[in-house]
């Protein structure tokens, strides 16, 4: 039989809003908060043989120029030197690549224990001058850049205009994009007023100048608890979009994530408790303006691959990179059927989406599989299944099972 993979620990940090209360933290010392954490809450002390780390947007670390951010970071969590580990960057897919690369070595005897997750702190993004070092600039204005802006690929449209022109060919209008945002928030609110999200998330120490003493970020950011639809429908669309805006997106979010996966039979001979299995993970890719498709391709590749029918899976997340993402790739799902689709959305994203929690990119994958392992085990277990876009119509898919 093969090897079961599992997950024993997973944690994250609230995610910040852009400029907000993780705005000075380094990407390295926010994702050594979560590789430590996700050790220390199972007590932990053997070897992590491997550490499969999602980063982007490098310009953010202190070394520029080829930082190794998952050592970097092991290092300063207290893991062992001796402990191997691989940066990598498929920008918003990569926490669930790294899941994904962690199950391959479990399963191909190379590793026996792996952390895996990702860090982006979008607060710390430099402006950045080009084409100075020899271009022996002595005189006049020099030229800086933003790369946030427009958010995208420079060759390219700008995302939110990929998905919105997407939305429109399915039929998926502005109107019901604000709607789904308005849901998001709504359910976060009610989520985190039930304490759902206790058992994934840390809360992390924040300087406070206003108090002058240090407090704790213990929500994520990004939630409104006063949204509205008529809020929504003021705000105009973003980046020539024909819907996408700022409500019905998640915001440029800081955070971190780490799951501690190893093999079924290693943590029962640990007493290690199993919070899930990893039955499958896959990565795909489209034609790279349909984004919005992808998360649904990439499920339907996860069902295949795993020999499990949509109907199977007592829950589903997809991020909500934009309104526009979840409720395209989950009319792809239902095949056309009103009332499935009505079905499936009833277990989708059941405590909100990145809308109210927030995107903060390289690191949400890995937030989709634990807000599912937990909800499923709230739920007396079942099967999930996960999915994230990601630059240029990647997409990544999970599917997870709690017994």
């Amino acid at each position: 039989m093969m090897k079961e993979i599992v997950i024993v620990s997973a944690v994250r940090t609230p995610f910040g809003k852009y400029g907000g209360s993780l705005k000075d933290y380094s990407p390295v010392d926010l994702g050594a908060i979560v590789m430590r954490e996700v050790i220390g809450r199972v007590n932990y002390t053997g070897q992590v043989d491997d550490v499969f780390w999602g980063v982007g947007d490098t310009a953010s670390f202190k070394d520029v120029y080829t930082p190794v951010i998952a050592r970097q970071t092991l290092l300063k969590a207290d893991l062992a030197p001796e402990t191997s580990s691989l940066s990598l960057d498929k920008a918003c897919v990569s926490a669930t690549t790294a899941i994904r690369l962690g199950l391959q070595a479990i399963l191909a005897g190379e590793a026996e224990v792996v952390i895996a997750g990702g860090v982006t702190i979008f607060s710390q993004m430099p402006l950045i001058v080009r084409n100075l070092r020899f271009a022996g600039h002595r005189m006049g204005p020099v030229v800086m850049e933003d790369p946030l802006f427009e958010l995208g690929y420079k060759d390219f449209a700008p995302v939110a205009v990929d998905a919105g022109n997407v939305a429109l060919l399915h039929g998926v209008s502005r109107q019901e994009q604000d709607e789904w945002a308005v849901r998001s928030h709504l359910l976060y609110g009610q989520a985190y007023n039930a304490g759902k999200f206790q058992a994934e998330m840390i809360p992390v120490r924040v300087p406070s100048k206003q108090k002058g003493a240090d407090g704790l970020l213990e929500i994520d950011e990004q939630y409104r608890p006063d949204v509205s639809l008529e809020k929504l429908a003021k705000l105009s669309t973003i980046y020539g979009s024909p819907t996408c805006t700022a409500g019905n997106a998640p915001g440029l979010n800081d955070g971190a994530t780490a799951v501690l996966l190893m093999s079924k039979s290693k943590a029962q001979s640990l007493g290690l408790p199993v919070l899930a299995t990893v039955v499958t993970g896959v990565s795909i890719a489209l034609e790279p303006h349909l984004l919005a498709e992808a998360p649904a391709a990439a499920i339907r590749a996860a069902l295949t691959k795993s020999g499990l029918k949509l109907y199977d899976m007592k829950l589903l997340e997809i991020n909500e990179a934009f309104a526009a993402v979840t409720l395209v790739s989950s009319k792809i799902l239902a095949d056309g059927d009103r009332g499935k689709l009505r079905e499936l959305r009833d277990r989708l994203n059941v405590n909100g989406g990145a809308i109210a929690i927030g995107h903060a990119n390289t690191a949400s994958g890995a937030r989709l599989v634990m807000t599912m392992v937990h909800e499923l085990r709230r739920r007396g277990g079942g099967y999930g299944a996960l999915a994230i876009c990601g630059g240029l119509a990647q997409g990544d898919a999970i599917i997870v099972r709690v017994d």
